[in-house]
C-alpha cells in the first residue's frame, strides 16, 4: 500500500535524443535512480550508452515510471519498493528545477496541494535559468524537442558597499554569495530616463559623457530592494537585485547569460537521430508549436514540418512566420528540379554529395528551408550529417587535419545568371571556429570549391589530406542519417551546421520531382526565438530588462 503522499508520475522524455542530453553526472545518475529495470520483454528495446563522463546509463523507448513524495513546494523525494520490508521506502531526493532539466513529470493521481505547487514550479518557465533544456515536446502527436521550464528563485540583497580602492560595488546576496560590479559599469548602464531611452531600450547616455574614472557619493538597499547610487555629480542610478544578479560578473553568470541569449548549446547526432518533427499549421498559427520548432532548429540543427499543402508558396508563408526571405542570386525561393542548361548540380538528377549552400558568399546563409512538392518514383533519397560532430570527431581522431581545416582559407566560386546575372569569389575556412577552439560553421560546397587554391605549395598535399578526412567521416553509413521527402514535407536546418546532399533519381515526364527552397538568416530567427519565447511564457523572461526602467533622475 503506497503512503498517501506518494504520487505516481510519468516520466516523459525522448529516449533518442542526442547522446550529449544525457552526459552530465547529474543527468547519469538521475536515470539509473528513477528508471527500473528492465523486464525480459523491456529489455529487447533496451540501449546502453557511456556517457561523456565516462558512466553508463540505460534507457527506454518508452516512458520512465516512478512514484514520489512531496518534501515541500520545491523539493520531491523519489521511493522504490522494498522487497524485504515489503514497504515503500524514500531513496532521493531531487528539486524540482533539477528535475525540470531532463524530463516533464506528469502525475497519474490525483497530487497533494504541496506536490501541486511543486509542479507548478516545474512548469513555470523563468528564463533567469542557466539555459534551456531539451525535453520531448508533443504537437498533435508529432514529436519534437522543446524547453523544459527551469524555475529560479528571487534574489534579494543582505548588503551592498562601495570598495573605493578598487572601484567596486559588493552586493552580498541573501543566499550567502557575492556579486562585484565595476563602478564604471554600473554608471554606463544607469537605466534612468535621462540615460535610456526606454521605449528602445536603447543608451543615451554618450561615451564622451562618461567619466570612467568615476566614483561613489553612496549606495544602499531601498526599502524595495533595490539598488541606490548617488554619483559625484548627483546623478542617482537604481538597478533592480534581479537585473544585477543575471549580469554579475561571475564566469558562471556570464556563461548562463549567453546561453539564454544564444543557445549555443547543441546536441550532437548520428544515423540513430529521429528528426524531429511538428505540424506546418501549427507552427504557423500557434506560438508554442513555433517555440518548440525553432529550439530543435537551434539545438539539433533539422526539424521535419508535416502537412503544408504540396504546391509552391509554402516555405515563403513559413518564412513570413519568422520574418522575411534571405535574398541570394538564386532569387528569394528557388526550384529544386532537372533542369536542362543547369546553372547549378542541384538542378540536375545526379547524386549531389554531402555540402553546405553558398559557401562561395562570405557570410553564407543561416537557416534552409526544402519543401517537397513531388517526389521522384525511383531515388531521390535525402541525406544530412552532423557537421558540427563530423569536426569533432576529426578533432579527437586526426588533431593536425582539424588544424589544417580549421586554419586555411580555401576559395569557392560560383557563376551564372538566374535572379540576375553573377560572379561570386570566396575565401572560407572548411571548419570555423571561435576564439576559444569551439565549432561555429561549416563552410564545404565541393561543386563550388575554386580550382584556384591560394596556398603556398608545401600546404596542398596536406589541405587534400585533411579534407579527405573530414569528407571520409562524413560519409560514414553510422554517421549519415538518410530520409526520403514526401510530397508536404518541408525540412527546416541549419545550413551552417548541417552537410545534406541527395541520392541521383530517374527523372520522368510523367513524375517530375519537385522542391522549393528558401534561405534566411540566424539574425531574424533568433530574434523571432525570442519574441515567441517570451509571448509563450509570459514576460518573465524579460521582466527584469524592463523592470529597472526607473523613472528617477
Amino acid at each position: 500500500m503506497l503512503p498517501k503522499t506518494t504520487n505516481f508520475f510519468i516520466l516523459h522524455f525522448n529516449p533518442m535524443t542526442p547522446r550529449p542530453l544525457f552526459n552530465t553526472p547529474t543527468c547519469c545518475k538521475f536515470l539509473e535512480q528513477i528508471i527500473p529495470a528492465p523486464s525480459e520483454k523491456q529489455g529487447k528495446n533496451k540501449r546502453q550508452e557511456t556517457g561523456r563522463h565516462g558512466r553508463p546509463f540505460t534507457y527506454f523507448p518508452s516512458q520512465a515510471n516512478s512514484c514520489c513524495v512531496a518534501k515541500d513546494n520545491n523539493r520531491l523525494a523519489f521511493t522504490k519498493y522494498s522487497a524485504g520490508d515489503k514497504a515503500w521506502e524514500e531513496h532521493s531526493e531531487m528539486w524540482m528545477s533539477t528535475l525540470a532539466r531532463f524530463a516533464r513529470p506528469v502525475f497519474q493521481r490525483s497530487p497533494s496541494p504541496v506536490v501541486c505547487k511543486a509542479m507548478k514550479a516545474c512548469r513555470r518557465m523563468e528564463l533567469r535559468a542557466p539555459s534551456f533544456c531539451m525535453t520531448p515536446v508533443h504537437i498533435r502527436r508529432h514529436q519534437t524537442l522543446g524547453s523544459a521550464p527551469m524555475p529560479v528563485a528571487a534574489h534579494s540583497m543582505r548588503h551592498v558597499r562601495a570598495l573605493d580602492e578598487e572601484r567596486l560595488m559588493a552586493v552580498e546576496w541573501e543566499d550567502g554569495g557575492q556579486s562585484l560590479y565595476p563602478f564604471t559599469w554600473l554608471r554606463d548602464n544607469c537605466q534612468c530616463p535621462r540615460c535610456t531611452l526606454q521605449s528602445a531600450e536603447a543608451r543615451l547616455l554618450l561615451m564622451a559623457d562618461l567619466d570612467i574614472h568615476t566614483g561613489m557619493d553612496s549606495v544602499e538597499v531601498t526599502k524595495d530592494g533595490k539598488v541606490s547610487i548617488v554619483w559625484p555629480d548627483q546623478h542617482m542610478s537604481v538597478f533592480d537585485a534581479e537585473w544585477l544578479k543575471k549580469r554579475c560578473f561571475s564566469d558562471a553568470a556570464r556563461q548562463a547569460m549567453q546561453e539564454e541569449l544564444f543557445l549555443n548549446e547543441r546536441y550532437y547526432w548520428d544515423a540513430t537521430l529521429h528528426i524531429p518533427q511538428a505540424d506546418f499549421q501549427e507552427v504557423l498559427h500557434d506560438d508554442g508549436a513555433a517555440l518548440a520548432w525553432l529550439l530543435a532548429l537551434r539545438r539539433v540543427g533539422i526539424v521535419h514540418l508535416k502537412g503544408a499543402p504540396a504546391e509552391q508558396g509554402q516555405v515563403a508563408r513559413l518564412a513570413e512566420r519568422i520574418g522575411y526571405l534571405r535574398l541570394t542570386f538564386y532569387g528569394h525561393t528557388w526550384q529544386v528540379q532537372d533542369k536542362s542548361m543547369a546553372n547549378n548540380v542541384a538542378y540536375t538528377s545526379g547524386k549531389l554529395s554531402l555540402h553546405t549552400d553558398y559557401p562561395a558568399l562570405h557570410f553564407a546563409p543561416g537557416v534552409q528551408f526544402l519543401h517537397c512538392i513531388n517526389q521522384a518514383k525511383e531515388g531521390g533519397e535525402s541525406e544530412a550529417v552532423d557537421g558540427f560532430h563530423m569536426a569533432e570527431q576529426l578533432q579527437r581522431e586526426d588533431p593536425e587535419a582539424f588544424r589544417t581545416l580549421t586554419s586555411l582559407h580555401v576559395d569557392f566560386t560560383d557563376t551564372g545568371t538566374d535572379y540576375c546575372d553573377f560572379m561570386l569569389q570566396s575565401k572560407n575556412r572548411i571548419i570555423d571556429v571561435d576564439s576559444e577552439g569551439k565549432v561555429t560553421r561549416i563552410n564545404y560546397n565541393n561543386a563550388t570549391r575554386d580550382s584556384v587554391l591560394d596556398l603556398p605549395l608545401h600546404q596542398v598535399q596536406p589541405f587534400y589530406r585533411a579534407l579527405r578526412a573530414y569528407v571520409d567521416i562524413m560519409n560514414r553509413p553510422e554517421n549519415v542519417v538518410t530520409y526520403t521527402m514526401k510530397p508536404g514535407d518541408i525540412v527546416t536546418f541549419d545550413n551552417w551546421r548541417l552537410l545534406h546532399g541527395r541520392k541521383s533519381y530517374i527523372s520522368r515526364p510523367d513524375r517530375l520531382r519537385h522542391l522549393e527552397g528558401a534561405y534566411l538568416d540566424w539574425d531574424e530567427v533568433m530574434s523571432r526565438l525570442r519574441i515567441v519565447r517570451r509571448n509563450v511564457h509570459g514576460d518573465a523572461w524579460a521582466s527584469d530588462k524592463r523592470s529597472h526602467l526607473h523613472r528617477k533622475i
